[in-house]
């Protein structure tokens, strides 16, 4: 029997590469271009991945059925400039078009924020659907949220599905809600470090920011969850430059 290959791009620490694998099908290339995400990649999977995907020749990614990528989202979160496919992180989304273009894979799979969903008034996901439509992919997509697969957080993403066999998307249903049982108490740690407690500082700080905010009607401000929530928002750290979060 044929074993399946696909390539994992914009990889992470390979969150998507995982469960693949487990069913069997088999990892031929894979693209990162973070440094620390790198090395943890390596960690898991004894391999290191290329690295920047817009200094790889396509030709030179070897053949592959099903590319799966969970490409930027800082252009269509809301809590970026929602600059879209024109800021050059959104933009990777043509990188990717040009890479099944080029390859023509039976099958793919894009992740991103919910917010590319509603971007634009759901031009940018029209513009995404039109361009993998123009390469002959029969496309599908839907908003699917962690705590709906029993982990107890939030966190809504968007998973756009194509397949190049109308018959095998007609086939294809994507994964329904389950029932919460795993409540948030049954994975929060009972004697946390203390480096890991904000300052009394940054919690002044944090509460007058969101007091800021409603006054204006815009931003972001905390949320407070204990043992007794079913589940968190979706977690969040700010990037290294600061990590105050």
């Amino acid at each position: 029997m044929c074993t399946l290959r696909f390539i994992d791009l914009f990889a992470g620490i390979g969150g998507m590469r995982i469960p693949f694998e487990k069913h069997g099908v088999k990892c031929v290339f894979s693209s990162e271009i973070d440094k620390y995400a790198r090395i943890t990649y390596e960690s898991f999977f004894n391999e290191a991945p290329s690295g920047d995907i817009n200094l790889i020749n396509p030709k030179d990614i070897p053949k592959f059925d099903i590319l799966l990528a969970g490409f930027p989202c800082q252009s269509f979160n809301h809590a970026g400039l929602k600059k879209g496919l024109q800021d050059k992180r959104g933009a990777m989304f043509f990188r990717i078009k040009d890479i099944l273009s080029y390859h023509k894979p039976k099958a793919f799979l894009l992740e991103n924020v919910r917010g590319l969903s509603i971007h634009d008034n759901k031009k940018t996901l029209n513009k995404i659907y039109e361009e993998l439509e123009a390469l002959n992919y029969h496309v599908v997509s839907k908003i699917l949220a962690a705590k709906d697969f029993n982990l107890p957080q939030r966190r809504q993403r968007i998973y756009i599905v194509g397949f190049k066999s109308k018959k095998a998307k007609d086939n294809f249903k994507l994964p329904e809600p389950v029932k919460l049982t795993r409540k948030l108490k049954s994975i929060l740690e009972k004697n946390p470090d203390p480096k890991y407690t904000i300052s009394d500082r940054l919690w002044t700080g944090h509460k007058e920011r969101k007091e800021r905010n409603k006054r204006r009607g815009v931003g972001f401000g905390y949320a407070l969850f204990d043992q007794t929530s079913d589940y968190v928002n979706t977690i969040s750290a700010r990037y290294n430059k600061d990590g105050s979060e």
